[in-house]
């Protein structure tokens, strides 16, 4: 046997056994994006820094609605792009959220909740409904939910459980649900900038066109992820 043949023989067994050490490459898609799609990369990226983790929240934030419109087909594609129910956010987005939800408890409001992390490829989907980067992240760059960092939600009455008015219902494509938009109520007004206040405070930036949207800053840190709901469970 040649020393070249040996050699070869040693090099394949080492990788063999030593390829669960090294971490596995995010490649990039067809757009130039590197997106997260293995449980497996998504560990590495915990165990590198812990505030890439994605906590449910529900868990987290005591006394929070919950009510994720793409679990169903309540929504603006007419499909259940969820398998079910379900609110993720990267760990420090999480406890500044917490902190929201704490301060609205001393006025008798609290937090609820319509979409939080959001697989890449769900978002692929929504683009071909609505290709209008207003309201829907163009694939070619992705969304800051599906990086983990950002949240739709409004706030409710914790006594009735019924939401305090706001300018327009979820996901509504209209000028009406723009910060700038003034036509409205006195105390929609009030109830707007209340969350606006609240997220801003605590960490959260908002869009010029949906009120119900807010991302946490630092968002430019977190990888864009493809990972489903049962995947997260079951990490």
């Amino acid at each position: 046997m040649t020393a070249n043949l040996i050699l070869f023989r040693i090099l394949v067994i080492f990788f063999f056994f030593a390829a669960p050490l090294f971490p596995q490459l995010i490649q990039d898609n067809k757009y130039g994006l590197k997106v997260v799609e293995t449980v497996e990369q998504y560990q590495q990226l915990v165990k590198k820094d812990p505030n890439h983790e994605l906590v449910d929240i529900t868990g987290m934030i005591p006394d929070m609605v919950l009510d994720i419109k793409y679990a169903s087909a309540q929504n603006f594609t007419g499909m259940q792009l969820y398998p079910y129910s379900r609110a993720y956010l990267r760990l420090p987005a999480a406890k500044a959220l917490l902190k929201v939800q704490q301060e609205l408890k001393k006025k008798g409001l609290g937090l609820k909740i319509w979409d939080a992390y959001r697989p890449y490829s769900v978002t692929c989907a929504m683009w071909e409904f609505v290709k209008d980067d207003r309201y829907a992240a163009d694939p070619k760059k992705g969304s800051r939910h599906n990086r983990g960092c950002a949240v739709d939600l409004t706030i409710v009455d914790l006594k009735t459980g019924e939401e305090i008015e706001m300018p327009t219902p979820y996901d509504d494509f209209t000028e009406k649900a723009h910060h700038a938009y003034k036509n409205l109520p006195p105390k929609v007004l009030e109830n707007r900038t209340l969350l606006l206040q609240l997220m801003t405070d605590n960490g959260f930036a908002s869009i010029t066109s949906e009120w119900w949207h807010y991302d946490f800053k630092g968002w430019q840190s977190y990888h864009l992820m493809d990972i489903n709901f049962t995947e997260l469970e079951n990490k």
